[in-house]
C-alpha cells in the first residue's frame, strides 16, 4: 500500500483547469462505468440510504447540520450507528472531505482505500472512457469508503452543481435537498438563475422526495418545473419557529434557515428508514450542539482581540457574512467607543471581486459600521512559502488586482486606510500591528482558501 503522502501527490495530479460551459461540465457521465469497474451495482449505492445536497449557499452547513441532527438520534436511540458525509472544499486538510460520525477518516484509512480504488480505475483515457479527475476522484473514494466502512447512511454534498456532478449518481437517494440559489458558478452552470436553479434541481429523482428553503419566484418556478417533469414531490421549507432562540449556532440568519431545512430532512429520512422513532426535543438541542462547521461565522477571542471569519466569497453570502460581523461588535458596544475595526480580504477568481468588496461595503454601511483599515492579501499562507501537502495552493500573488481592490474601496470610503500584503501571515501580523489597548475587530472574508489560511495561524 502507498503512503498518504503519496495517495495526496496522485491525487493533486489529477487537477484540471475549469470547463468552458455547462456541456462540458459533466462530471458525472463516466462515474457509473468507474464504480462497475470497482464492483459497485446500482443496489450497492441505494443501500447507502443517501441525502443529497445541491445549492449555492449553505449546502455544506446543511449537511452538517443533517449528520448532526442523525448523529444525536444515533446516540440515544442506536440508529443510525454510522453516519458518512462528503463535503468540499476541505479547510485545514482533504481529509476533512470524508467523514464518519463527524470525524474525518485518518491517514492510513484514506491511504488505504484511495489505493485500493487507483489500481482498479483507468490510467489513460479511451474513445469511450474517460479518467476520473481530482473532484469524481474523490467522490469515488467516498462511495467507496462508505460502503467499505457500513455507514447507515450517506450525506452527500455537491461540489458546484447537481445535474452533471460527479455525486449525482446515486438512481434512489432517500431524500434531496437544495439551499438558497444566487448568480455563482456562472460559467460553468450558466449566465441566468434560472439555468442555475435547473441545474441544481438536477439532483431530483422520481420518487424521491425533495425539500428546498424558500426561494426567489424565479427558481421557485424553475424547481417546480423540474420537480413535475421528474414526478417529484418538492415541499419548501420556512424557518422553524421551535428552533431554539439562544444556540450560538444559529445566531446568524443563514443558519437558522439551513437549520430548518436539516431539520426537514432528518425527519423525513428517519420517517423512511426507522417510522417507529423521531428526533425529539432533546436529539434536537444535542445536534445544534454538536453543530461544528469552521471558517463559517467563527469567532474567536485573544484577550481583547477579536477575529471573526467567514469564508463567503459570492454576492449572496457575503452580506449576510458582514450583517453578522456587524451585529457581533455592536451588540455590546460601550457608549461610542470601539477598537479599530479592520477587514482582511482576498479573492482571486472569475467572479467581480470589486463587486464583492461592494457588497460588504454596503451592508456594513446599513448596519452602521465603517472599517477604518483594509489589508489585502493573496491566497499564500506563509512568509516561507511553506504549505501542507493537503493544500496544493498555486501562487496566486497578484499586485495589479491588490491595487484595483485598493481602488474600488477608495471610492467606497476615501479615509479608510490601505494596506497590501504578501501573504496571510503578513495580514495577520499587520492587524495585530493595528491593534490597540482596545483590541481590535477584525473580519476575514472573501475566500474559502483566505480563511483557511488564516484559521491554520491563528
Amino acid at each position: 500500500m502507498g503512503s498518504y503522502e503519496e495517495a495526496i501527490r496522485l491525487l493533486n495530479g489529477r487537477r484540471e483547469p475549469p470547463k468552458a460551459n455547462p456541456d462540458e461540465m459533466r462530471g458525472s457521465d463516466d462515474m457509473l462505468p468507474w464504480l462497475r469497474l470497482l464492483g459497485y451495482s446500482d443496489e450497492t449505492l441505494n443501500s447507502l440510504n443517501a441525502i443529497h445536497v445541491a445549492g449555492t449557499k449553505g449546502k455544506g452547513s446543511t449537511c452538517i447540520f443533517i449528520a448532526s441532527f442523525l448523529r444525536a438520534h444515533g446516540q440515544r436511540c442506536g440508529y443510525p450507528r454510522k453516519i458518512g458525509l462528503y463535503t468540499s472544499p476541505h479547510m485545514n486538510h482533504i481529509r476533512e472531505r470524508i467523514r464518519i460520525n463527524d470525524e474525518p477518516i485518518s491517514k492510513d484509512l484514506f491511504a488505504s482505500h484511495f489505493f485500493e480504488i487507483w489500481e482498479k480505475l483507468p490510467r489513460e483515457a479511451t474513445r469511450t472512457l474517460d479518467i476520473p479527475r481530482y473532484l469524481q476522484l474523490l467522490a469515488l473514494l467516498a462511495f467507496h469508503v462508505f460502503v467499505k466502512e457500513g455507514v447507515d447512511v450517506g450525506v452527500f454534498e455537491t461540489h458546484a452543481g447537481g445535474k452533471y456532478d460527479a455525486t449525482n449518481v446515486i438512481k434512489t437517494p432517500c431524500v434531496t435537498a437544495v439551499t438558497s440559489i444566487g448568480m455563482d458558478h456562472a460559467r460553468l452552470l450558466g449566465h441566468d438563475i434560472q439555468a442555475i436553479a435547473r441545474h441544481k434541481a438536477g439532483i431530483f429523482k422520481s420518487g424521491c422526495p425533495a425539500f428546498s428553503v424558500l426561494q426567489e419566484p424565479m427558481v421557485t418556478a424553475e424547481f417546480e418545473k423540474q420537480a413535475m417533469k421528474e414526478g417529484v414531490l418538492l415541499k419548501f421549507v420556512d424557518l422553524d419557529e421551535t428552533l431554539p432562540t439562544d444556540a450560538a449556532a444559529l445566531k446568524p440568519v443563514p443558519q437558522r434557515i439551513n437549520c430548518s431545512l436539516a431539520l426537514t430532512v432528518s425527519r423525513e429520512w428517519l420517517r423512511q428508514k426507522a417510522p417507529d422513532k423521531e428526533l425529539t426535543t432533546e436529539d434536537i438541542i444535542c445536534g445544534i450542539k454538536q453543530f461544528s462547521w469552521p471558517g463559517r461565522f467563527q469567532q474567536i477571542t485573544d484577550g481583547r482581540c477579536q477575529w471573526f471569519l467567514d469564508c463567503a466569497h459570492n454576492e449572496l453570502s457575503l452580506p449576510y457574512a458582514a450583517t453578522w460581523f456587524a451585529e457581533a461588535i455592536t451588540e455590546n458596544q460601550d457608549g461610542c467607543t470601539y477598537p479599530p475595526r479592520i477587514l482582511i480580504f482576498s479573492h482571486f477568481s472569475d467572479r467581480d471581486g470589486q463587486t464583492l468588496l461592494n457588497s460588504i461595503a454596503k451592508a456594513l454601511e446599513t448596519r452602521q459600521v465603517r472599517i477604518q483599515h483594509l489589508i489585502l492579501t493573496t491566497y499564500d499562507i506563509r512568509r516561507d512559502g511553506q504549505a501542507s501537502i493537503d493544500r496544493n495552493m498555486m501562487n496566486r500573488y497578484k499586485p495589479e488586482i491588490q491595487s484595483l481592490y485598493a481602488q474600488a474601496w477608495r471610492l467606497l470610503d476615501p479615509a479608510t486606510k490601505i494596506w497590501e500584503e504578501r501573504t496571510i501571515e503578513e495580514a495577520l501580523d499587520r492587524a495585530r500591528n493595528i491593534s490597540t489597548r482596545d483590541g481590535m475587530q477584525v473580519f476575514v472574508t472573501g475566500s474559502i482558501k483566505l480563511v483557511s489560511g488564516a484559521l491554520s495561524l491563528l
